[in-house]
């Protein structure tokens, strides 16, 4: 590997300092102010008094990562920009996640996702959806510290150690003593870093080649701005078909029954409100993703005659991003700076949201039930209270502990990162049984659960896997590029793959989740009617309220009828007891 000197100077670390600071300012500020983080409401829910901005940005933050940022860019330089089409589908499915999911979870109000499936199925569906997100986000959590520590190492100078204990104490810091409220106000500010990050690359790149349409007539040249894949085929690996249908399906699986969006919308007063700032979140979440996306072609505009990867400078193309940023405005105090707390901010946001959703979920699916069977009482709201705030900090330190031992589990970083993809369609597809039909019950969306979840992780582990279709690169004009870095010209061969490889291995990965999906709706609905049919329904008064509006106001009819009837026939047999009272 090429030797590449980094550059991260002295303002550079005093601007990321800076940054770090006022984030944990944002706890301090809410742990001593209003209800000072006394309650369980304030603490989990901030009140319920939240506004739409806030919610809106921190809905986006959650889930848009240091990974993100750096993996979104590579995509790009790497494959082109057909990605983009995904934020279609990001418009297709936010009024599914808005007027169908949102409206079941604020007639319920509970703190836990999961309480809809005790009282839709059983205690058996909550605790199983429950357990497989808590796995999930807490791997998670570890491999989004860990990813962008790794990348930042090798180009900015700094510790891998220094990154992760620094964004990972800071981050449980904040969270632990401010609560919801803290996160929210943290992930606005941290959002305005992740802009100001991609949007200096842009800016630089625009800066250097004269325009932002040179940008576009390079990347046009290398054969980086096919848009119009309408292949169906599933294993086409991005295609209108797999963005939008694969992708809308994951927008779901975060947007429309994850703990840590729905904690989110119950922040805000009214159901109006939640949806508002859900449908103010896709303006902001594609901004920042079509952002990304022209920062990778930005990227390509600097390097499309000297690949970095093939001539070796850096390890992997999620290193791209930090190269170009020390290559281009390593020698401009702060700047550099600012891009790393940019990462970091990405990082940080999305690792307060799991820890703040994840003490909610223990504390409401596993730590309440049990202390009510052990002590036979419920447990004092001071006492949660200040229980909820040591299980936040007990996840954090986990965290900290998990992306420490990531280094020594290599391809387990993306596999765990596919896991969480995998798990999430399937998880869709249980709470899509309980709001969408009337027939399903607790054995059948549990088989149906596992089903899924198999079929997924099958999917996405089985190997031997086919390589992916890379775009041509050269490493000829490396001499102009880096002309400060020895690099030995190596002739690049692409050798074509002839291999016969199995059907499902060679899916595209944006379809895991929509075959756990189908799979889990099929197979939990058909068990459930064969389970119906040979033992009867056990309970025939279903909830309207744990239903699709559609499905509620049928119900809601069919209970009024039912209502009417009963009245009927009781003011009936009056009568006829009057009529036989007097007869006799």
């Amino acid at each position: 590997m090429a030797e590449y000197q980094p550059l991260f100077g002295v303002w550079d670390y005093v601007v990321l300092v800076i940054v770090l600071l006022i984030s944990s300012s944002i706890g301090v500020y809410y742990r001593f102010t209003g209800g000072k983080q006394k309650t369980m409401q304030e603490y989990l829910l901030a009140d319920k008094n939240m506004s739409i901005t806030p919610v809106a940005f921190s809905l986006m933050a959650s889930f848009m990562s240091a990974i993100t940022l750096l993996g979104v860019s590579s995509e790009n330089y790497t494959f082109g920009i057909q990605f983009i089409v995904i934020n279609i589908s990001y418009g297709i499915f936010t009024p599914v996640a808005a007027y169908l999911y949102l409206p079941v979870f604020f007639k319920l109000q509970a703190t836990s996702a999961y309480e809809y499936l005790e009282k839709r199925f059983g205690k058996a569906s909550r605790l199983a959806a429950s357990l497989s997100y808590s796995l999930q986000m807490t791997l998670y959590m570890g491999v989004v510290l860990y990813a962008p520590a790794l990348a930042l190492e090798a180009l900015t100078g700094i510790s891998k150690v220094a990154a992760i204990l620094s964004v990972g104490l800071v981050c449980t810091f904040y969270s632990t003593i401010g609560g919801m409220k803290a996160v929210l106000m943290t992930d606005v500010f941290q959002s305005i870093l992740m802009f100001a990050a991609v949007f200096s690359i842009i800016i630089f790149a625009a800066i250097d080649k004269g325009s932002l349409a040179e940008i576009w007539r390079i990347a046009e040249r290398g054969n980086r701005t096919e848009l119009l894949n309408f292949n169906p085929d599933p294993t086409e690996r991005h295609s209108w078909f797999s963005l939008i249908i694969g992708g809308g399906i994951t927008f779901l699986s975060l947007y429309a029954v994850n703990q840590t969006q729905v904690q989110r919308y119950l922040t805000v007063k009214d159901l109006k409100t939640a949806q508002k700032a859900l449908w103010l979140n896709w303006p902001i979440l594609t901004c920042l993703s079509l952002s990304t996306s022209f920062a990778g072609l930005a990227m390509y505009s600097k390097y499309y005659s000297c690949d970095p990867v093939s001539a070796k400078i850096i390890n992997s193309a999620d290193q791209l991003m930090p190269l170009y940023v020390m290559d281009t405005m390593g020698n401009i105090p702060g700047l550099a700076g600012l891009f790393v707390a940019g990462i970091f901010s990405a990082s940080l946001s999305t690792v307060s949201a799991a820890l703040n959703s994840l003490a909610a979920v223990t504390v409401e699916d596993y730590y309440k039930p049990l202390y009510q069977y052990i002590a036979k009482k419920p447990l004092s709201e001071k006492r949660v209270s200040v229980q909820t705030k040591l299980i936040a900090l007990f996840f954090g330190f986990a965290c900290l502990a998990i992306a420490f031992l990531a280094q020594f589990l290599g391809g387990v970083l993306q596999a765990s990162l596919t896991i969480f993809g995998v798990i999430g369609g399937p998880l869709l597809a249980l709470f899509s049984l309980g709001m969408f039909t009337t027939t399903a019950n607790e054995k059948g969306a549990l088989v149906g659960l596992v089903s899924g979840i198999s079929l997924a992780l099958w999917m996405a582990f089985g190997n031997p896997k086919p390589p992916l279709p890379t775009l041509p690169v050269t490493t000829e004009g490396c001499a102009d590029v880096f002309s400060n870095i020895s690099i030995t010209n190596e002739p690049l061969v692409n050798n074509p793959d002839n291999k016969e490889y199995f059907w499902l291995y060679k899916v595209s990965y944006l379809y895991n989740g929509v075959f756990g999906l189908v799979t889990t709706f099929l197979v939990g609905y058909l068990i459930s009617l064969v389970i119906n049919s040979i033992y009867g329904r056990k309970d025939q008064h279903l909830d309207p309220n744990l239903f699709i509006p559609p499905i509620q106001r049928k119900l809601q009819k069919r209970e009024l009828s039912l209502s009417m009837k009963q009245w009927s026939e009781s003011e009936e047999d009056l009568r006829s007891k009057h009529v036989l009272k007097r007869k006799y």
